[in-house]
């Protein structure tokens, strides 16, 4: 028999990126029951609840709690997300964690944990980890061999958060919802985000190279450049993994695009990505900014997957819609699990202690 049961759920920190993805994806379902909301400033909780729908709205996330929710989304800046994400998962809810998921590794692990301890459902906030081609790589990664042993991996990304990570009033990026810029301290005070562009960016793009390989990190050396910034604008990691394998990750931080909204087909209007694989017994490529994965082995396989248009498109729907569906036990996979995000805080946690010191830090042991 059908169910007509609906899934209570607020959202502690209702900012920019919650108002422009998170909340209209949810708001889209009908079994979807948009309970509280959570930020900063009375007259942005009210617009946010007349907008869509909340019932409850407050600044102190401890009311949101009592209103029995089932499932919540934490896109609190990163400092808080462990006080937050644990509280909701003790209250008995669901949750969904933007990320970075923390700033401190101990942090991570301690909400996979608390989940397991638990038995709730949490996951990161990883959208290419649901895509049509981070899906794809996936099942060649497991369905068609793979690579063999992983012997090293390649990452490669930059995007457009420039602004947003020296701006000193609130400066917006790609996909801000209009009237909801964050504000600045959220990303420029390394006390709040743990960094700039690694946390921001590079915890992304370890969330799939990592979903990919399943490896965790052993050994990080870092440099980082700041340019003026107060935090990092880029980055040069290298790394070896628990498995033996080797890698690095470059991030950079561009200018923003004028048309990076409007026209997802224009070359620079979509985050650079790629990841490479190295194995024993071939090669995996996949570039998000041009649509391509490609793998080959040395057994003669040689696969252009045809991928739909915008496969490697950054899109966000896959995260909130696989809590609801899990929430409901209806089985979804979880492609973006706590311990996968513990493992990429552990990442960028000891990339910065690295360009701090000058030192290789050891890490995952």
């Amino acid at each position: 028999m059908a169910t007509s049961r609906k899934v209570r759920v607020g959202v502690i920190g209702a900012g920019s990126w919650a108002v422009s993805n998170h909340i209209p994806v949810l708001a889209e379902r009908d079994d979807v029951e948009l309970v509280s909301a959570v930020r900063k400033g009375r007259e942005a909780l009210e617009a946010i609840g007349d907008r869509f729908g909340f019932a409850h709205v407050s600044e102190d996330y401890r009311d949101a709690l009592d209103q029995g929710l089932d499932a919540v989304i934490v896109a609190s800046p990163s400092g808080l997300h462990h006080e937050h994400a644990k509280a909701a998962m003790e209250s008995g809810a669901n949750v969904l964690c933007e990320k970075p998921f923390t700033v401190d590794p101990d942090d991570a692990w301690d909400l996979h944990h608390t989940a397991e301890r638990l038995g709730r459902h949490l996951l990161l906030s990883f959208g290419w980890n649901y895509g049509p081609l981070g899906i794809e790589a996936k099942r060649l990664m497991e369905s068609e061999g793979g690579v063999g042993q992983v012997e090293h991996v390649l990452v490669a990304m930059a995007s457009g958060t420039r602004e947003l990570l020296t701006s000193t009033g609130g400066g917006g990026y790609e996909g801000s919802a209009e009237g909801f810029a964050p504000e600045a301290e959220t990303w420029t005070d390394p006390g709040v985000s743990g960094g700039g562009y690694a946390p921001a960016q590079i915890s992304h793009a370890m969330g799939l190279a990592m979903w990919l390989t399943g490896d965790r990190a052993q050994e990080v050396f870092a440099f980082m450049n700041n340019l003026s910034a107060r935090v990092d604008m880029h980055d040069a990691i290298s790394m070896r993994y628990q498995s033996g394998a080797t890698g690095s990750i470059s991030g950079a931080s561009c200018p923003a695009t004028a048309n990076a909204i409007d026209d997802p087909d224009e070359p620079w209007s979509r985050h650079q990505l790629q990841v490479r694989i190295f194995g024993s017994e071939g090669q995996l490529i996949a570039d998000l900014e041009r649509d391509f994965l490609w793998l080959y082995r040395e057994d003669g396989l040689d696969l252009k997957v045809d991928l739909p248009r915008h496969a490697g498109l950054y899109q966000c729907v896959g995260p909130p819609d696989t809590l609801i569906d899990l929430t409901l036990g209806r089985g979804a996979p979880n492609r973006s699990t706590a311990d996968l995000g513990a493992r990429t805080v552990e990442v960028v946690d000891a990339a910065v202690r690295s360009a701090q010191t000058g030192a290789v830090i050891r890490i995952g042991g």
